[in-house]
């Protein structure tokens, strides 16, 4: 099952000064984003663009966490949700901001404010006003169920090193933005060639969507966080 690394051991409630209530129905602030990003069974937040404190809550999207609607309010959305490359949420959530992207999905680990935990899918949406300017982000949660069919596990470093491979990124671009020497990118892909029993590394890839390594629909390819230690 993943790890995922979290500053304390419970969620912390930040302190901050009092800032407006964001809109409450999204859909009417541009662009019409959040409605489209809802389904059945997601549950919804709001949270500031700036620290991405949570400001507003749906009762539902609280008690994941083990709290009501108004106590979640106040908390960092980051010590609630983490990923298996910890900083790769918040660089979705800085894209967003900056305009760069107007959603995202990530797979995610919560953990509520008894320790448990609980893997689930993330959708973040800029809310912006039609002005252009961003004025929120919607937070949909999606939480998986909690049986996970038992697979394969690798740490957080292989599994980067598997998400490259799986997105064509060659010995070199992978030993670049992994900063490691082409020695030991091509060490970690032939320990997993021999783990996955394959010979080569598109049949590595074909494995390991075989076994259910990665998120379905996600492209750069994502390892699931169950799949990663």
């Amino acid at each position: 099952m993943a790890t995922t690394s979290f500053p304390d051991a419970s969620p912390r409630k930040k302190k901050r000064a009092a800032t407006p209530a964001p809109p409450t129905r999204p859909e009417l602030t541009g662009g019409g984003a959040p409605r489209a990003a809802a389904s059945a069974d997601a549950c919804t937040a709001h949270v500031s663009p700036v620290d991405l404190v949570v400001t507003a809550a749906e009762p539902e999207f609280a008690r994941q966490f083990g709290l009501s609607a108004d106590e979640i309010c106040g908390y960092g959305l980051l010590d609630l949700l983490g990923s298996p490359v910890p900083a790769r949420l918040r660089e979705q959530f800085t894209a967003l901001s900056a305009g760069h992207c107007r959603r995202f999905t990530e797979r995610v680990t919560g953990r509520d404010v008894a320790g448990g935990k609980f893997c689930a899918e993330v959708t973040g949406v800029a809310v912006r006003n039609p002005l252009g300017d961003m004025v929120g982000v919607v937070v949909f949660l999606r939480r998986a169920p909690d049986a996970v069919s038992g697979g394969p596990v690798l740490s957080a470093l292989d599994a980067q090193v598997l998400e490259g491979v799986a997105s064509g990124q060659s010995t070199v671009q992978l030993a670049s933005r992994l900063y490691l020497s082409r020695q030991g990118i091509e060490y970690r892909v032939g320990q997993m060639l021999r783990r996955f029993d394959a010979p080569n590394r598109p049949a590595l890839v074909a494995r390991a969507h075989a076994l259910g390594m990665f998120a379905a629909g996600q492209w750069p390819p994502r390892v699931l966080p169950e799949r990663v230690r």
